[in-house]
């Protein structure tokens, strides 16, 4: 592993040392996971961008999920 170094305020230096201590784990653990979940979900809002403009060059068509309707048919009917 590679260290470091990061300029925080104060209070949140105070928040993430209580918030680690609560979890049971260090501050450098809990930043690495909350810097690896921040990196998931900027991935996760890019790849919605991305669905989102696909589908205002493209919408879908009115019956384009018609042919799936039998589908959602359960039980004895």
């Amino acid at each position: 592993m590679r260290t470091v170094q990061m300029t925080l305020d104060e209070a949140l230096v105070q928040t993430v040392d209580r918030v680690a201590r609560d979890l049971h784990t260090t501050r450098s653990a809990f930043t690495r996971e909350a810097l690896k979940q921040a990196i998931a979900r900027n991935k996760i809002e890019k790849l919605e961008a991305k669905h989102r403009q696909g589908y205002s060059r493209k919408p879908a068509s009115v019956d384009e999920s018609a042919v799936w309707e039998k589908e959602q048919v359960w039980g004895d009917e």
